[in-house]
C-alpha cells in the first residue's frame, strides 16, 4: 500500500511532535517545525495540519488561502483559535483542553501551601471561593475539601444545568471567601461573559484578602488588581495568567502584595507538555482515521519514585511539595524582570522564561503520598498541632 503524503507544519515548542508525527501509520509525513514568528500565511499556503500552540492566531488572516485541512493546538486554552471562522471553512480543529489538569493543580497546592506558610493564610480556618468549577476547578474543589478545606463555588453554567444546590452567587462569594480562585476559560461577550469578570466594582465588594489567577489573565481587570492593592495592605495576589501577556505590567509584577508571580506555567510540568502533545496526536490520528501508536511514556525520561512517610500537618504538606516543585524559584525568576529597563525587554523575558522552563515533573512521578491528595482520597483536616 502506498503511504499518502502528508505535509505538517508544527510549533517548534511543542515536546515531542517529531517523535509524534513519525507515528502517523499510512502516511509520508514532511514535517516542518517552526518558530511561532515563522508560522505565516505563506509558510502554510501549501501544507495540510498545522499544530501549534498560544503564540499563533489561527483565524482568517492566516489561513485563507490556504490548504489546511487539520488544526490542533497543544494547550487546554483556545482564545487564539477562531473556531467559527474554521467551523464555517470547513477546517477540522482540535486542543489538549484537559491535558494539563493535573499540572495546574499542583500548582494549585503548591500556591496555597505557600500562602500558608507565609502567614497570609490559614489553611485549617480560611474559605476557599472557587469560580469556575470544570476540569480544573471541580478537581481542586474536591481535593481541598478532602484536605478539610472550606470551600464555596460559583459556576453559573454548571449551576443552570444541575440545579442551586452546591453552588453559590458570585457575590455570594466575594463576601464569603477569603481567598479567591479563577478557573474559567476566557468569554468575551454573551450571558457568561468572563471578560473581566472580575472588574473594579467586584474587586471593591470582596471581602477575602487574596486573590489567585491561574485562568486567563483578561478574566480579571489588572488596572482595578493593581488599585485593589494598593488601597487594602493585608491584601495579596498570585498570577500566573496577565492581562496582555506577554507584556505585563511592570507596576503590578513588582508591587510588594505580588507574593507569587509566575510566568503562564501552572500547566507546564514535562508531563504537562507531553500529555499536550498526546491529545493533539490522538486528535489528528482519529481525523485521519488511523489507529494512534505513539504514547507519550516511551519518550519521558525515567525519574526515581519517592514513597513518602505519614503527612500529617500542613507543613509536612509545604515541606514535601517545596521539595517535588518549589514555586518560589519561578516567583523569583520573573520578578526580577521587573528591574529591566522597558516593557518590550519584560516581555522578551517572560517569552524566554516560558519557552525555557526548567524540567518540572508530576507529583504521580515522584511521591506516593502527593498523588494520593491529587486523587483528593485523603481524609481529615490537616492543622499545625497534629503529631
Amino acid at each position: 500500500m502506498v503511504a499518502k503524503p502528508l505535509k505538517i507544519i508544527a510549533d517548534g515548542h511543542i515536546w515531542g511532535v517529531e517523535a509524534a508525527c513519525a507515528h502517523l501509520s499510512g502516511y509520508d509525513v514532511d514535517l516542518c517545525v517552526l518558530q511561532p514568528k515563522d508560522i505565516t500565511p505563506e509558510a502554510v499556503k501549501n501544507i495540510d495540519i498545522l499544530l501549534t500552540r498560544t503564540g499563533t492566531k489561527v483565524d482568517a488572516s492566516l489561513l485563507t488561502g490556504a490548504s489546511v485541512r487539520f488544526a490542533g493546538t497543544a494547550t487546554i486554552g483556545d482564545d487564539h483559535y477562531d473556531k467559527a471562522w474554521l467551523d464555517s471553512h470547513h477546517i477540522a480543529w482540535a486542543t489538549a483542553a484537559g491535558s494539563s489538569t493535573g499540572s495546574v493543580l499542583e500548582y494549585m497546592l503548591a500556591a496555597l501551601l505557600e500562602l500558608h506558610a507565609q502567614h497570609k493564610v490559614d489553611l485549617s480556618s480560611m474559605t476557599l471561593g472557587v469560580i469556575g468549577a470544570g476540569r480544573i476547578g471541580g478537581r481542586l474543589v474536591d481535593i481541598c475539601r478532602a484536605l478539610g478545606i472550606k470551600v464555596l463555588v460559583n459556576d453559573p453554567p454548571r449551576q443552570r444545568l444541575e440545579g442551586d444546590e452546591g453552588f453559590v452567587s458570585l457575590d455570594e462569594l466575594l463576601a464569603q471567601s477569603d481567598i479567591l480562585t479563577l478557573h474559567t476559560p476566557l468569554i468575551s461577550e454573551g450571558k457568561h461573559k468572563t471578560y473581566h469578570l472580575l472588574d473594579d466594582v467586584h474587586l471593591k465588594s470582596f471581602q477575602g484578602k487574596v486573590i489567585i489567577n491561574a485562568a486567563r489573565g483578561s478574566c480579571i481587570d489588572n488596572i482595578g488588581l493593581l488599585a485593589w492593592m494598593n488601597h487594602k495592605q493585608d491584601a495579596y495576589v498570585v498570577l500566573d495568567c496577565w492581562e496582555n501577556e506577554p507584556g505585563v505590567s511592570s507596576e503590578l509584577l513588582a508591587h510588594k502584595q505580588c507574593v507569587l508571580a509566575t510566568p503562564h506555567i501552572a500547566g507546564h510540568s514535562l508531563d504537562g507538555k507531553a500529555a499536550n502533545t498526546q491529545y493533539i496526536y490522538e486528535a489528528l490520528c482519529d481525523y485521519l482515521t488511523i489507529k494512534p501508536v505513539w504514547h507519550m511514556n516511551n519518550d519521558l525520561p525515567d525519574i526515581s519514585f519517592i514513597h513518602d512517610k505519614s503527612l500529617k500537618c500542613w507543613s509536612d504538606l509545604h515541606a514535601k511539595v517545596k521539595q517535588m516543585y518549589p514555586i518560589k524559584q519561578d516567583h523569583e525568576a520573573l520578578v526580577a524582570c521587573a528591574n529591566l529597563n522597558s516593557d518590550d525587554n519584560i516581555a522578551k523575558r517572560f517569552v524566554y522564561l516560558r519557552r525555557h522552563y526548567p524540567v518540572r515533573r508530576a507529583w504521580d512521578k515522584q511521591s506516593l503520598g502527593l498523588s494520593k491528595i491529587l486523587k483528593a482520597s485523603c481524609s481529615g483536616v490537616y492543622n499545625e498541632s497534629k503529631a
